[in-house]
């Protein structure tokens, strides 16, 4: 069964530094019908003015994921890593325990844009920990390519939970499947262009859950590119 999600449904937020739009239910936003889907509790994609950001705030047990699109985040936290994350980062936090952080535009001029996403922990009480990968075009280009896992396999990021997440960037028509283990589900969010699950047509922001389906088919069918996420989820 696949249920597609329109970008339109989305919560939307603009704090004038932030515009902001929720997949699932967060802050002000809630939901009922779209407050988490099996362990993926959040996906926000985030578009942060220059000199705009969060400052120190506090997070625990969960499994934080932020996948840059554009411009530059500037990270800094209570385990010590300061740093900036750039397009192609993926930057994984497990927050267990406890953890403190701020992320900011380093830019004074150029927006951010970015989608952040908390993913549930297999078990509470964690110690906090910090990895960060580069994935570029060429390894997400027309092909699946795993950005974490709960085995780390594949040089993806390590995340203390049963799941995969895989980034793709389709192209010129191609076509991608993926398979799903008994028992397993996946949401797919699309991050730019337009493509098919199935079928079912998806574009710019739009996301689709997909449950008791052994097989999807990805294909790229608007004779340009299309950039997505998919979780294979426990």
């Amino acid at each position: 069964m696949l249920t597609k999600r329109p970008s339109s449904e989305r919560g939307h937020i603009s704090h004038g530094w932030l515009n902001t739009y929720h997949t699932f239910s967060f802050a002000d936003y809630h939901d009922p019908a779209h407050v988490h889907f099996r362990s993926l509790r959040v996906i926000n994609e985030d578009k942060i003015a220059g000199g705009g950001g969060f400052g120190m705030h506090p997070h625990r047990d969960m499994e934080i994921i932020t996948y840059i699109i554009s411009g530059e985040l500037e990270h800094k936290d209570s385990m010590g890593n300061v740093g900036v994350i750039r397009p192609g980062d993926v930057q994984r936090m497990t927050a267990g325990t406890g953890v403190i952080h701020s992320e900011y535009n380093p830019s004074p001029t150029e927006t951010v844009h970015l989608l952040q996403i908390w993913i549930f922990p297999e078990r509470h009480s964690l110690t906090p920990s910090y990895e960060q990968r580069t994935f570029n075009d060429q390894d997400k280009r027309n092909t699946l390519c795993r950005i974490a896992s709960h085995d780390g396999q594949n040089d993806s990021l390590q995340i203390n939970t049963d799941a995969s997440v895989y980034a793709s960037i389709i192209s010129d028509g191609a076509v991608l499947t993926h398979h799903f283990i008994a028992g397993r589900g996946g949401y797919l969010q699309v991050i730019r262009g337009g493509l098919t699950v199935n079928g079912v047509h998806l574009v710019h922001g739009d996301s689709i859950s997909i449950e008791d389906e052994h097989e999807i088919r990805i294909e790229e069918r608007e004779n340009g590119e299309a950039e997505f996420l998919l979780f294979d989820l426990g």
